[in-house]
């Protein structure tokens, strides 16, 4: 094959890859938004029991293979770059499957993130073929990265501040460990190439390293399912960050490898970070309008609930205690001592009005008069 032709498949397969990866994310995104927020083995007994999570395994891997075949037809410098165009497909997917739009937000933090990535894949490939880990030192840096993935995955937040922070988190520790296990299977591709620093290995070092990969593959995989319970761009582009990122400090601390062109790289590569931790920024803060207003309305319910029901114990409370501080009421006749007195005692007589009090008759027996005044009295009762 001819290299024109080569390239063309190699970034036919790159676009390949990176949709395999879009949709997986998307999907496990969706996963992580539809499950109910669990630790421990009940957490992954549910995940491992959804067809949705093992679509989106088929589709990590598949984009996997088509990276790893994108890397035989061409040269790393043009399919890394490609790899980044993850984030920005994923965006409009995940917008698709969530039924919104992409905010202007996102789209200028995805810009930013994948000029960032860009820049970090140009200048932190090798200027020369490396050498393998040894596996001494295989052993040391899947020890620190343990520890490392550790303190990061178990980093607590703030309950006021959401849960984005503890899913960056997740998606570095996720990207770490991804970049890790790419680095041990270089190391396991010399071993098995009879290629290894330090002699030939033994079958069980072999199967070690096998290990190890396994274990940082699917911890990646687990971190970064975990990491989407707090949306899907911002992780997502951590991911993609830390995962090359971890692999330059391997290369750079234990391979001999040097970002290119010297100290301009170093330059390069720290402006470059800076770039993406913009974009990262902007896509944490680009949450739909929709889906924030939905939040609100949500935790809103929880709110109005309590209101209801503790205003009536604020009430009923508040009215204990002035009943327990009666002030002084000023009544007067059997009225006040059906108030303050001891006990109720209801009034034996009704109420009169003044005008009644006035026009009270003095009871006299027989004559008209008699009769005239029974008469007015009967008229001012019925009045």
């Amino acid at each position: 094959m001819n290299p024109a032709a080569g390239t063309v498949v190699a970034v036919l397969l790159s676009l390949v890859s990176a949709a395999g990866y879009a949709l997986a994310a998307v999907a496990q995104s969706r996963l992580a938004a539809a499950s109910p927020a669990q630790d421990g083995r009940g957490a992954l007994r549910a995940l491992l029991a959804r067809g949705q999570w093992w679509s989106a395994v088929g589709l990590n891997a598949a984009g996997a293979l088509a990276h790893v075949a994108a890397l035989h037809y061409g040269p790393l410098t043009l399919v890394q770059p490609l790899g980044a165009l993850t984030l920005v497909a994923a965006l409009p997917l995940g917008a698709y499957a969530a039924r919104r739009r992409v905010t202007r937000t996102e789209w200028r933090g995805a810009l930013w993130t994948l000029a960032g990535l860009v820049g970090l894949v140009a200048v932190t490939g090798p200027t020369a073929p490396g050498e393998a880990l040894s596996l001494r030192e295989s052993l040391v840096v899947a020890a620190a990265t343990a520890l490392l993935i550790a303190a990061l995955a178990s980093g607590r937040h703030h309950p006021a501040k959401g849960r984005a922070p503890r899913g960056l988190g997740h998606a570095t520790a996720s990207g770490i460990a991804s970049g890790v296990a790419s680095a041990l299977t270089q190391t396991l591709t010399a071993a098995l190439a009879l290629e290894l620093p330090g002699g030939k290995p033994s079958w069980w070092q072999t199967a070690l390293l096998a290990l190890l990969i396994s274990a940082f593959a699917t911890g990646g995989l687990l971190l970064s399912q975990a990491a989407y319970r707090g949306g899907l761009a911002a992780p997502l582009a951590v991911v993609n960050l830390s995962n090359p990122a971890a692999a330059a400090i391997i290369g750079v601390a234990l391979l001999g490898e040097t970002f290119r062109a010297g100290a301009w790289g170093w330059l390069v590569a720290a402006g470059a970070s800076l770039v993406a931790a913009r974009g990262v920024v902007l896509l944490t803060k680009g949450g739909s309008p929709e889906a924030v207003a939905a939040g609100a309305g949500a935790a809103a319910v929880p709110e109005s609930v309590a209101a209801a029901v503790t205003g009536p114990v604020a009430a009923a409370a508040s009215g204990a205690v002035a009943a327990a501080v009666p002030e002084p009421v000023a009544v007067a006749g059997p009225a006040a001592m059906a108030v303050v007195g001891p006990t109720p005692v209801p009034p034996t007589d009704p109420p009169r009005t003044p005008r009644e009090l006035r026009r009270v008759p003095t009871p006299r027996l027989g004559g008209r008069g008699g009769r005239g005044r029974e008469q007015e009295m009967s008229l001012n009762s019925s009045s």
